[in-house]
């Protein structure tokens, strides 16, 4: 068996593993499933950084795509020297939005469309914007910065 198909394999069953420690805490109190996201914490500490080429078969994406996903901000370095390997935590992201996709039926146009999810994710975690939706939710709105026109108003 060659490094890079060990890698692989190494690579594949440490996503496995934290994909069903993080399912089972789904399904946990919060308590419990604060236990297995510490769980899940550890075990990102022992998973390698992921070579280009492995992420590629992971993924089912050519090496090319893989790299030009990097190039895009996608996926992310972890370690540039003395060769790129990329972090296992943003390829399990990024795997999980291709496999729903490919499940939906997409095959083509995944690096834009998963590039819009994972900034809308990103978005959705923002403190201000938590805050802001809070706020709208307890019906506490801000006034307009500009007065509003009347519809009989030219603007």
């Amino acid at each position: 068996m060659s490094v890079i198909e060990v890698e692989e394999r190494a690579a594949r069953s440490a996503l496995e593993r934290v994909q069903k420690i993080e399912s089972v805490a789904e399904d946990l109190d919060a308590e419990r499933a604060g236990v297995l996201r510490e769980v899940v914490a550890m075990e990102w500490d022992a998973v390698a950084p992921v070579r280009p080429r492995v992420a590629a078969s992971i993924l089912g994406l050519s090496e090319k795509t893989v790299r030009a996903w990097v190039r895009h901000g996608l996926l992310t370095v972890a370690v540039r020297e003395p060769r790129v390997l990329l972090d296992p935590q943003r390829l399990l992201i990024v795997l999980r939005l291709v496999h729903d996709l490919r499940e939906a039926g997409r095959q083509q146009g995944l690096l834009d469309e998963v590039w819009r999810r994972i900034n809308d994710a990103e978005l959705l975690e923002r403190e201000d914007l938590q805050e802001s939706l809070a706020q709208m939710r307890r019906g506490e709105f801000a006034e307009p910065l500009y007065p509003r026109l009347d519809p009989g108003e030219p603007a």
